[in-house]
C-alpha cells in the first residue's frame, strides 16, 4: 500500500513544489504531444498545420468534457485524504471514472456523425485542409475514451499526493508518439506517408497505451481502487457533488473552445497562415501556462488536504507562496517570448510569411503571461476550497470580451494585431480581477483572515 503524500505539515514551498514538478512534467508532456505534431505537420506544410489546428479545436472541447469528473477527483480525494477517509476517496473514484467514460462515448459519437458541418463552421475555403481536417477528427475520436480518461487517472493520483506516478505513466506515451509521429506523417522507412492521419493515429495509440499501463497500475493500489464496482449504478448525490465542483469550470473551459473558435473563423478572413500561426503560436505559449498549471494542481492538492485538515494557517500562506513561484515562472516567459520569438517560432514552421506574423502573435501575446500565470494558481486555491464558481464567472467575462475585443481592434489600422491584443489584454485583466477576489475572499474568511506568515514558508 502507498500512502498519501502528506501536504498538510512542514515546508509550505517544498510542498508545493515537490509537488507540482511531476505535475509540471506530465502537463509538458501533453504539450509535447502537440508541439511534436506542429513540428513533423510543419515541414507538410502550413496548410497541414491548419488542418490539425481546425480539428484540434473539438479535442481541445473535449478538456471541458473531462473537467466536470477531472475536477470532482481531484478534490474529493484530496479532501477525504484530509479527513481520513479513504472510503469516501474511492466514492468519487468511482463515479468519477463512470462518468467520464460515459461522456466521452456520447461526445465521441457526436464529433464522427457532425463532422462536416463542424468542421465547415471555420469557412476554411479550401476542400484539403477540410478533408484532412474531418479524416483528423475522425481518427482521434476513436480513441477519445482513453484521451479523456487518463486525466481523470491523473488527478486521482495528483488529489492523492501522488504526482510522480502519472508523470511516470505520461512520459511512456509521449516517448512512443515521438517515434511514431515522424514515421506516420512522413512516411519514413517502410510507413506509408499519412501526414495529418498520421498525427492523429500515432496520438490515439500512445493515449491507449498510457490508459493501458494506467489499469495495470491502478490493480497495485488497492487503498484507492479495489472494490470500486464500476459496473454498479452511480449514486445521484455523488454524481450532483462531482457536478457541483466541476461543472463551472468546465462551462468555463468550454466557453473558452467555442470563444477561441469564433475567434479563429474571424482570423480565417486572413487566409490559412494566420490560423496555423495562431495554432503553433499558443502551443509555444502553452510551455507558462502548462507550467503554472502544475502549480495550479498542486494548489488545489494542498489547499484541498489542509482545508478537509482544517489547517487554516496553511490555507492562508499557500497561496501566497504559489503566487510568489509563479510569478518568477510568468516573468520568464515574458522575456522569453519577447526576446526569443524569432528563433523559437522558426523551429516549427520555416516559411519566411509564417515566421514574420509568429514572432508579432509571440510578443503581444508575451506581455500578458504574468497575470495569466497568476489567474491559473488562483484558480488552483479556490478548487481547493470547493469554489468553482469565481475562477469561472471572471473566466467566462473576459474570455467573452475577446470576441468584440478583436472585432473592434481588427477593424482598425491593427488589423490582424488587433485580434493578438485582444486576447492579451483580457489575459491581463484575468489575472488582476481573480487575485483581488481571492484575496478578499481570504480576509473575509474568519478561519483566514488573521492569519499571517510564519517559519513554514
Amino acid at each position: 500500500m502507498t500512502k498519501s503524500v502528506n501536504l498538510m505539515e512542514g515546508s509550505i514551498s517544498k510542498s508545493l513544489i515537490k509537488l507540482a514538478m511531476p505535475i509540471i512534467g506530465t502537463s509538458f508532456m501533453q504539450m509535447a504531444y502537440n508541439l511534436t505534431d506542429m513540428i513533423w505537420m510543419g515541414r507538410v506544410g502550413a496548410k497541414a498545420v491548419a488542418a490539425v489546428g481546425t480539428a484540434g479545436f473539438f479535442t481541445w472541447l473535449a478538456l471541458a468534457i473531462i473537467l466536470i469528473p477531472k475536477i470532482g477527483a481531484e478534490v474529493g480525494v484530496a479532501q477525504s485524504v484530509g479527513r481520513d477517509d479513504l472510503d469516501g476517496a474511492k466514492q468519487y473514484i468511482r463515479h468519477s471514472i463512470q462518468m467520464i467514460i460515459s461522456l466521452s462515448i456520447l461526445y465521441a459519437v457526436f464529433l464522427i456523425v457532425f463532422r462536416k458541418p463542424l468542421i465547415g463552421f471555420f469557412k476554411l475555403g479550401e476542400p484539403k485542409i477540410e478533408r484532412d481536417a474531418a479524416a483528423y477528427l475522425v481518427i482521434t475520436s476513436f480513441g477519445m475514451v482513453a484521451y479523456t480518461i487518463n486525466p481523470v487517472f491523473t488527478a486521482i493520483f495528483n488529489g492523492f499526493g501522488d504526482s510522480k506516478t502519472p508523470f511516470r505513466i505520461n512520459a511512456i506515451g509521449l516517448v512512443m508518439n515521438m517515434i511514431l509521429d515522424p514515421l506516420l506523417i512522413l512516411g519514413l522507412g517502410p510507413f506509408p506517408r499519412l501526414e495529418t492521419a498520421g498525427a492523429a493515429i500515432a496520438t490515439v495509440i500512445a493515449q491507449l497505451t498510457v490508459t493501458f499501463v494506467f489499469f495495470l497500475e491502478a490493480r497495485k493500489r488497492p487503498e484507492l481502487f479495489s472494490g470500486l464496482q464500476l459496473l454498479r449504478k452511480p449514486d445521484s448525490d455523488h454524481l450532483r457533488g462531482i457536478v457541483r465542483l466541476g461543472f463551472p469550470v468546465a462551462l468555463q473551459s468550454a466557453l473558452f473552445t467555442i470563444i477561441a473558435m469564433v475567434i479563429a473563423r474571424i482570423i480565417a478572413t486572413w487566409g490559412p497562415v494566420p490560423i496555423a500561426v495562431q495554432k503553433v503560436g499558443s502551443q509555444i505559449e502553452s510551455i507558462s501556462w502548462m507550467t503554472a498549471g502544475g502549480f495550479q494542481s498542486a494548489m488545489s492538492a494542498f489547499i484541498g488536504q489542509n482545508y478537509g485538515a482544517k489547517k487554516w494557517d496553511r490555507v492562508y500562506k499557500g497561496y501566497f507562496v504559489g503566487l510568489g513561484i509563479v510569478s518568477v515562472i510568468g516573468i520568464f516567459a515574458t522575456l522569453l517570448l519577447i526576446f526569443g520569438a524569432r528563433p523559437i517560432f522558426s523551429i516549427f514552421i520555416p516559411e519566411e510569411e509564417s515566421i514574420r506574423h509568429g514572432v508579432v502573435y509571440l510578443r503581444i501575446l508575451g506581455l500578458s503571461q504574468l497575470w495569466m500565470c497568476v489567474e491559473i494558481v488562483t484558480a488552483g486555491a479556490f478548487i481547493g476550497h470547493g469554489k468553482t464558481f469565481p475562477p469561472s464567472f471572471v473566466g467566462i467575462l473576459f474570455n467573452a470580451l475577446r470576441i468584440p475585443g478583436a472585432l473592434f481592434l481588427s477593424s482598425t489600422s491593427l488589423g490582424l494585431e488587433g485580434i493578438w491584443w485582444a486576447i492579451s489584454i483580457s489575459s491581463i485583466l484575468k489575472g488582476l480581477v481573480l487575485s483581488i477576489w481571492h484575496i478578499r475572499f481570504l480576509r473575509a474568511n474568519p478561519e483566514t483572515r488573521d492569519m499571517r506568515f510564519s517559519k513554514a514558508v
